[in-house]
Parts: structure tokens; C-alpha cells; sequence
């Protein structure tokens, strides 16, 4: 029995060296080009970050500018995004976290929401294209782009509220409830509250995600190489401007490129980090 024990001792050991010798170097692997990637957009990038950058308009080609237009693009239609999608999303998250998990509904709308998480972008960008722009007779507009936008918003905040207000403990929804305090009054006084640190960090990453997306914008908002507030006209953006630039043959354009794409990854970095660090408070301040 001694040496049989030692025989599958000895083996529980060769497995866990290699399993964690392949994990580590998988860890590598992708640390590794990740590196390279940061490397090569911190390179080439910085070079295009100046003033200008931020205070002038996208330029012809073989001309001087910058990406003042698609910066504000960008803002606003993340902002749109954000704004028609959060209230939707936070109110269905409610419901399925509240009133749908005792019923077939609830598991109908977790299943198509998780169908919704996960389809490529590109395809949201042509059924906006085909429910709202080809309805308004063609017209690109940055308000169809936040549309595009804010169904990648969407699901990701309808699960995050749902899982947030499904750890909230049930003794506060029934001591909340003994007390004869209306159940729309327990969801927004006190599971809201306890809920909100979680909430809003889903509703950064979403933020975070729909600032670099593509594919949608180019069948909705377009572009446009001046200055636009009209948000139901064509509106630059700085992913379909990196995305026109990226592939020109002049390197004025190929610059701005790197710029903008350099910019946008520090800002989903940021992004990231504040959500992050409010996750990490509120868990600090509840222990």
C-alpha cells in the first residue's frame, strides 16, 4: 500500500507541476503581447499628442489638425448612450432581480439579455441602421449612433443590477417590509442604496466598452470632418476616425491614428481603475 500511495503521490505532483507550469506560461504568453501592444501604441502614439490634438478639427489630407470634432463626437454619443440605456437597463435589472425569479419570464429575459451581451456589435449597428435610419430616409445621425450604443449598454447594466440587488441579504428586504414600508419605496431606499456601488461600477465598464466601438457608428452616426452639436446629423467620433486614418496613405493621418487611439486607451484604463476602486471601497466599507 506504501508504495502504491507514493506511486500516486508522486503523480498528483508531475500533474500539478505541469498544469501550473502551463498556466504560468499561458499568463505569460498573453502578458507578453499585451506588453508588446501597450509598447507599440505608447511609441508610436505620443508623438501625435500635442495641443493640437485636443483644439483643432480632423485636417485634410497632408495637413495639420487634430480630433477636436471626434472627441466631442465620442462624448456625446457615449453620453446618449449612456443616458437612454442606464434607465432601461437599471429598471429591467430590477425586475428580474425583484419580481422575475419566481416566474418563466424572468428565465426568458436573463436568456435573451445574455444573447444580447454577447452579439457582435456590428450586427446592433445594422439593426439600428435598419430600424432607424433607413426609416428617416438615409439620414446618418449621431443620435442613431447612441441608439447603437446604448444596446451594447444595455444588457451589460441590466445584469450587473440584477446580480447587485440579488447579493443584497433578504433580512434588509423583510425587515424593511415588517416595518410596513411599500416594496417600490424597500428597492429604491434601501436596496438601491446598498446596490449602488455595483450598479455604477456596470455602468462605467459599459461606458468603457461602447467608447471604442466601430462598427456600430459607421452604419449609424458616419462621420463628419467638421463640427457638428446636431445630433440628428452626421457626427465624427474618434474610433471611425482612427478606423478612416489607420488606413490611409498619408502619415499625417496615420498619426492622428495612433494619437487618438492612445488617448482612448487611457481613458478606458481610467475607466476601468475608477471602477475598481469604488468596488474596492464599498467593500471596504461594509467590512
Amino acid at each position: 500500500m506504501s508504495a502504491v500511495s507514493d506511486r500516486l503521490y508522486l503523480r498528483r505532483r508531475v500533474v500539478n507541476v505541469v498544469a501550473l507550469g502551463l498556466s504560468c506560461a499561458t499568463a505569460l504568453f498573453g502578458l507578453f503581447f499585451l506588453g508588446w501592444i501597450l509598447w507599440t501604441l505608447a511609441a508610436k502614439g505620443l508623438a501625435g499628442v500635442n495641443l493640437d490634438l485636443f483644439t483643432k478639427m480632423t485636417p485634410a489630407p497632408m495637413a495639420e489638425g487634430g480630433l477636436l470634432n471626434a472627441f466631442f463626437g465620442s462624448a456625446v454619443m457615449c453620453a446618449l448612450a449612456i443616458a437612454i440605456g442606464t434607465p432601461l437597463g437599471v429598471a429591467a435589472g430590477t425586475w428580474l432581480a425583484e419580481y422575475g425569479n419566481a416566474r418563466k419570464a424572468g428565465t426568458v429575459v436573463r436568456f435573451v439579455n445574455d444573447i444580447l451581451l454577447s452579439a457582435p456589435s456590428i450586427v446592433l449597428g445594422l439593426f439600428v441602421y435598419t430600424l432607424y435610419v433607413m426609416q428617416t430616409g438615409g439620414q446618418f445621425s449621431a443620435f442613431a449612433g447612441s441608439l447603437a450604443l446604448a444596446f451594447i449598454v444595455l444588457p451589460v447594466v441590466v445584469r450587473t443590477t440584477d446580480e447587485m440587488l440579488r447579493l443584497v441579504p433578504s433580512q434588509m428586504r423583510e425587515a424593511a417590509l415588517s416595518l410596513g414600508i411599500p416594496q417600490w419605496k424597500v428597492i429604491v431606499q434601501v436596496l438601491y442604496r446598498s446596490a449602488s456601488a455595483g450598479i455604477v461600477t456596470g455602468i462605467l465598464l459599459a461606458l468603457a466598452r461602447i467608447s471604442g466601438e466601430t462598427a456600430p457608428l459607421l452604419f449609424t452616426a458616419f462621420g463628419n470632418q467638421y463640427w457638428n452639436s446636431n445630433v440628428f446629423r452626421p457626427m465624427a467620433s474618434v474610433p471611425v476616425v482612427m478606423n478612416q486614418y489607420a488606413g490611409s496613405p498619408y502619415e499625417s493621418w496615420q498619426v492622428l491614428a495612433w494619437a487618438g487611439a492612445l488617448v482612448l486607451t487611457v481613458f478606458v484604463l481610467l475607466v476601468s481603475l475608477g471602477a475598481r476602486a469604488l468596488l474596492l471601497r464599498n467593500k471596504i466599507t461594509h467590512d
